[in-house]
């Protein structure tokens, strides 16, 4: 058994609080238990780490002002509630936030956001402006909007998504169990809480339970689905007990609480593995010898002025290849530009992207986060 504190170790955190503990077991907003996720928060931030939250509660709190004694199964009563219930959420965070010097932001997101590649840089620039203002991102999904067909399901597939986002170092769940267990506890008194695992590992799925059982009900197998969906970026994950007294600064003093769910992969190899493999080419640049060099030995980002030549039709998050001066593909990585913006500021300096654009989306053609050398 390992002593490796994936929260301790970790220089990006996302938070995730579920519905049962941001609403008192659906009895509205619980306000001093946000209160205290606030402090603790703060704390973290003080010991040098970004900390990004994801939150449930809104349909809840929603209901609880409309006066709804029972959770509505049609989905626009269940859009409007979450509407209803957003004003509170923000404003409970905001206020709770704000008594400790700290500005917060909220951002509503959708599957659509993620599955679109320009959607994706826009929301990654998004989150990473905040965290260098010191802002902490309040996430939660999008549930005025959503359909079947877009929706997360649930904010632990989200928080796990938003930890690939913005290439967290680690994704803690906080619910209101102490962590994964052997086997349903409710069932199995004799069940033992497992300490450490390896996320992805098959065999959790069934032990949490599989669609359809008691066990995942109660929503243990969505948690291990996201500890597996985190890891394909790098991010280990911990489950561990919201109602564990500080909770979150005990976890990044290194102490064992809950179950850790580690990766196997680096952040950085695996989203470099990612770019590589899993995405289509949709246009390629040719670049001079020293952006090349910069690329490949400097591991810098592509400039605008190093590019000589673009060729395909590809927007804004686009993977595209860049070729080297004999025409051999040396890297490749998403586009802040599309081919069109590509052309008309190749080979000029950064400094001119705005002058001839109009604007600037960012003063890389691709940034170093978003490239992989081949």
């Amino acid at each position: 058994m390992s002593t490796f504190a994936p929260v301790q170790a970790a220089r990006r955190v996302v938070i995730k609080v579920g519905s049962s503990l941001v609403t008192n077991e659906g009895r509205g907003l619980d306000r001093a238990a946000i209160a205290q996720w606030a402090e603790q928060i703060a704390s973290l931030r003080a010991s040098g780490k970004q900390v990004l939250l994801v939150s449930s509660g809104a349909i809840a709190e929603g209901m609880q002002r409309l006066g709804w004694a029972r959770r509505p199964r049609e989905v626009h009563e269940l859009q409007a509630a979450a509407a209803v219930g957003q004003m509170g959420l923000a404003q409970a965070y905001e206020s709770c936030f704000a008594a400790l010097g700290i500005r917060t932001a909220q951002i509503l997101l959708t599957h659509a956001d993620l599955a679109d590649r320009a959607r994706y840089l826009n929301g990654r620039s998004t989150l990473f402006t905040l965290l260098e203002l010191g802002v902490v991102p309040v996430i939660n999904e999008n549930d005025t909007v959503v359909t079947d067909e877009i929706k997360f399901g649930d904010n632990d597939t989200l928080a796990a998504l938003t930890a690939n986002l913005v290439e967290a170092d680690a994704l803690v769940i906080l619910t209101d169990q102490a962590g994964l267990y052997s086997a349903d506890p409710r069932r199995e008194p004799a069940a033992i809480l497992l300490q450490e695992v390896r996320a992805g590992d098959p065999h959790l799925e069934v032990i949490a339970g599989g669609t359809g059982s008691a066990f995942a009900r109660g929503g243990m197998i969505t948690k291990v689905l996201a500890a597996k969906r985190a890891a394909r970026s790098g991010a280990h994950t911990v489950i561990a007990s919201g109602r564990e007294k500080d909770v979150l600064i005990r976890l990044a003093a290194g102490e064992p609480l809950g179950t850790r769910l580690l990766a196997a992969t680096e952040v950085l190899t695996a989203r470099k593995q990612w770019l590589a493999d899993h995405l289509q080419v949709k246009g390629w640049v040719r670049i001079d010898d020293g952006a090349a060099r910069a690329l490949v030995s400097e591991r810098k980002s592509l400039l605008p002025i190093g590019v000589v030549e673009v060729h395909g039709h590809f927007a804004r998050g686009d993977v595209i290849t860049c070729l080297s001066s004999d025409r051999r593909e040396i890297a490749r990585g998403l586009s802040n530009y599309s081919s069109e913006q590509a052309q008309r500021i190749a080979g000029r300096p950064s400094a001119q992207i705005e002058s001839v654009l109009g604007f600037v989306e960012e003063r890389e053609l691709i940034h170093r986060d978003n490239l992989v050398v081949l």
